[in-house]
């Protein structure tokens, strides 16, 4: 039986990807400073622990994986990354993160571990325009990443690039764009687009009026749960280290993206565009080099996702409202 870890299990895509992994007949350990807020994990083992410890991580890195997947990082939406409020404590809690897991992974002789990136990390120029961005892979130089979490991301890319070339590893780097499904963080502040339009929209009333920030016409592309888990699975089990976009092409733009919300919830909603953080005006995943080498991409629509992720959403509201 294989072995894998799971690094920030007891998040959003973290918990999904120890449901894959067992699925598919794996011992799965999980670490994470809580369980999974939406779900009983489904890990073999399950240590509550503190990454940014290194006797935590050591403790966990007992032994040679078979496969690591390192998705611990602080992080949320644009109403948590781009206001600059967090910036000391976004870089500095992720970045001791990726060195102490970098490290003991290595000197726990294990050959591999998954890294996950973000398209964070693309420099702001090439994001300047909603309707044609640049997020090539090539294109991350000269940096200019557009928050001081897409500079940690940079950084952590190199260091684990830099245990392949200096210690024969082999990690995989990717760069997600995105993520969105059921059981991630749909309240709170740290939510993504996807689930506080969700929310947004389970909590208007038919006719009624939702807030967006700025003029909604940021593009974005957005990728559902279970195609980033086969993107990263082929990718960490392929021979190409990487870094390489796993997202979604489809971009829409931010009203449009509520009007599809609109549409599947069955209701008319007038937009209120208010102030508030909105990050780069376009981005959406280059898919041409995944595509390449690994044969993959992926395929599933915005629409088909979406319609999931409402259904799941809405319980929550609804639950919470009673």
């Amino acid at each position: 039986m294989k072995a894998a870890l799971v690094c920030g299990a007891g998040g959003f895509i973290g918990s999904h990807m120890v449901k894959r992994l067992k699925a598919e007949g794996h011992w799965v350990r999980g670490v994470d400073l809580k369980f999974p807020e939406f779900s009983e994990t489904q890990a073999d083992d399950f240590v509550i622990g503190d990454l940014r410890d290194r006797s935590v991580v050591d403790r966990v890195i007992d032994r040679r994986f078979d496969e690591i997947y390192q998705l611990a990082a602080d992080m949320g939406g644009a109403g948590y990354i781009f206001t600059g409020e967090h910036d000391a404590e976004i870089m500095h809690n992720s970045a001791t993160i990726n060195l102490n897991v970098s490290d003991s992974a290595y000197k726990r002789n294990n050959a591999k571990v998954f890294y996950s990136s973000s398209a964070c990390m693309y420099p702001a120029y090439n994001q300047e325009d909603p309707g044609n961005p640049n997020l090539a892979e090539s294109s991350a130089y000269p940096a200019a990443p557009d928050s001081e979490y897409g500079w940690e991301k940079l950084f952590s890319e190199r260091l684990f690039l830099a245990y392949n070339r200096n210690f024969g590893m082999s990690n995989r780097v990717a760069r997600y764009h995105n993520i969105f499904g059921p059981q991630g963080t749909w309240t709170g502040g740290k939510e993504k687009a996807p689930a506080a339009v969700c929310r947004k929209v389970a909590q208007a009333n038919n006719n009624g009026e939702i807030e967006i920030w700025g003029d909604g016409h940021q593009t974005r592309s957005f990728l559902y749960i279970d195609e980033c888990l086969e993107g990263t699975i082929r990718l960490t089990r392929s021979t190409f280290e990487g870094p390489v976009n796993i997202g979604s092409d489809e971009m829409v733009t931010i009203n449009q993206l509520v009007d599809i919300v609109s549409d599947i919830a069955g209701k008319t909603l007038h937009k209120h565009h208010i102030p508030g953080p909105q990050g780069v005006r376009g981005r959406n995943s280059d898919n041409r080099l995944i595509e390449a080498t690994l044969g993959w991409r992926p395929s599933a629509s915005l629409r088909s996702g979406l319609e999931t992720t409402y259904a799941w959403i809405e319980q929550q509201v609804l639950r919470n409202a009673n």
